[in-house]
């Protein structure tokens, strides 16, 4: 399998942390690439979350998308990174974002320049990961005074950002190896953000290619109109949390999703265009979501991350997925 085709699953926050271990273990047994989890808080911890799922397995790879910078200072950060990659060499895939601004303000961590924030954090872990040298510098947000990690990372490990805006997009490639994106994105925004990142990391002089891993919101059903009911709703409820952002603008509906979001979460359910459902997320039958996947890939997604919905019928649809989709994929 080429390392630009990969296919992984988003483990939901609402994930009880005590099945973690196994569902992980049923996802690598049924074939699937990587696997992803995400620290909302305040659900599973990430780290302790990423920790069970690599215990659990021999061969995927785990992320996180993402941890929020300001949430542990950068030099616990990397010590957590570099412990979990030392126990499990090269299967280890953080992310670092800024973090849902209303859970950051709930712990009153809400910094003036979110992304000053999160340049300095993963550039301090980043210098962490890299050296046994003493850390000394002093920041807006961090300081660290003679930091070190005593156990340093086994090898090179890939850092990732967790931003939608061009800045951020840009700036991922020139700080961090790729940028998870949020369920919600279309195929044109993967294109615009893979481009942007890798424009940042030729800015940078930094070798090799940018990758994003793409969370897309994903039902598959022999029956078409029931796989599109479960994600039409998910679609909604997103929209209606976060509205218009550059992720539905790659395909200019702002306006739209501005519109019905003022109306209510009912409103963007009943009055949403079919289009959209084709566009935001990955449902249907098993073929026609094989199909879809490829799509992703095609604009750039080097990991398609599958969000099963409903949430509550995740093994159902792993097992589908694993049944009648994984044969259908061209890789």
């Amino acid at each position: 399998m080429a390392d630009d085709s990969r296919l992984g699953i988003l483990l939901l926050s609402t994930t009880a942390p005590e099945r973690l271990g196994g569902m992980s273990r049923r996802c690598e047994e049924l074939g699937f690439d990587e696997i992803w989890l995400a620290e909302d808080y305040f659900f599973y911890g990430g780290f302790t979350g990423a920790a069970q799922a690599l215990a659990a397995t021999t061969r995927v790879r785990v992320g996180i998308g993402i941890v929020s910078c300001v949430a542990r200072h950068p030099a616990v950060t990397a010590m957590e990174i570099a412990s979990l990659d030392r126990a499990h060499p090269g299967r280890f895939l953080p992310g670092v974002g800024h973090g849902v601004p209303a859970w950051v303000a709930q712990m009153g961590l809400t910094p003036k320049s979110p992304m000053r924030a999160l340049t300095e954090a993963v550039t301090g872990i980043r210098a962490l990961l890299s050296t046994s040298e003493p850390l000394t510098t002093e920041g807006e947000y961090f300081t660290f005074r003679e930091v070190a990690l005593f156990h340093p990372p086994a090898g090179d490990v890939p850092l990732y950002l967790g931003v939608i805006g061009a800045k951020g997009c840009e700036l991922a490639g020139r700080i961090a190896e790729g940028n998870v994106l949020s369920v919600l994105a279309p195929t044109e925004y993967v294109t615009w953000a893979r481009d942007l990142g890798q424009r940042g990391r030729d800015a940078a002089g930094r070798p090799g290619a940018f990758s994003v891993p793409t969370y897309v919101l994903t039902a598959v059903d022999t029956d078409r109109d029931a796989a599109r009911a479960a994600v039409r709703a998910s679609i909604a409820f997103y929209l209606a949390a976060v509205g218009p952002t550059p992720l539905t603008g790659a395909i200019g509906i702002n306006d739209e999703v501005a519109e019905l979001v003022a109306d209510g979460y009912d409103a963007v359910v009943e009055r949403m265009p079919e289009e959209w459902v084709d566009r935001l997320a990955i449902s249907g039958t098993p073929a026609e979501v094989a199909a879809r996947i490829e799509q992703y890939w095609a604009a750039g997604a080097d990991s398609v991350v599958l969000s099963p919905q409903p949430a509550d019928s995740v093994g159902t649809q792993l097992e589908l997925i694993a049944a009648e989709v994984l044969p259908r994929l061209h890789r």
